[in-house]
């Protein structure tokens, strides 16, 4: 379930509190079916809303539902049920895309996004526990130092120096 990780959510800031509502308004006024997909909707809201105040970028939580879905098809798993059940949206969304543990160099974040959503199919189909998303995420914040540091980000205003003719 992912109500441990709504109400984790909840503490960690105000942008959290609007999104946090809504889940618990899907919980309380839906049957467990519908509040599946109404609060896929809410999430993705919230993502919507995240993005037009400029608040999160949109490259984590897109690539990481896109390499999620897409390795759950090649693994012969419904990509549908990939996304929506579990707390892959909710976590792609806003647990992701911290901005302390997230990369900061654009192709850092994809390949940071990418290695969520293949670590929550992975623990997902081979694993023992059926939802995969929180360890998936504490995994690639391990490697979020590694990847900025590998990828590092171009410095605007600076140009290489120039070797002089002879």
């Amino acid at each position: 379930s992912t109500l441990p990780a709504v109400f984790y959510m909840a503490g960690r800031s105000r942008r959290h509190l609007f999104t946090v509502l809504l889940w618990c308004a899907a919980m309380f006024f839906s049957g467990s079916r519908s509040a599946l997909l109404f609060g896929a909707v809410m999430v993705l809201l919230g993502f919507v809303y995240l993005l037009v105040t400029q608040t999160i970028r949109w490259e984590i939580p897109v690539f990481t539902v896109a390499a999620a879905a897409l390795l759950s098809w090649a693994l012969g798993l419904d990509p549908l049920t990939t996304v929506l059940s579990g707390g892959l949206l909710f976590g792609a969304v806003y647990m992701a895309t911290d901005y302390v543990t997230s990369p900061l160099n654009r192709w850092a974040q994809i390949v940071y996004a990418i290695g969520i959503g293949v670590i929550v199919v992975i623990i997902r189909k081979f694993g023992a526990y059926p939802e995969g998303v929180t360890y998936a995420i504490l995994l690639m914040n391990i490697a979020a130092p590694l990847l900025d540091r590998v990828m590092p980000q171009k410095i605007y205003g600076c140009r290489k120096a120039r070797k002089e003719a002879k």
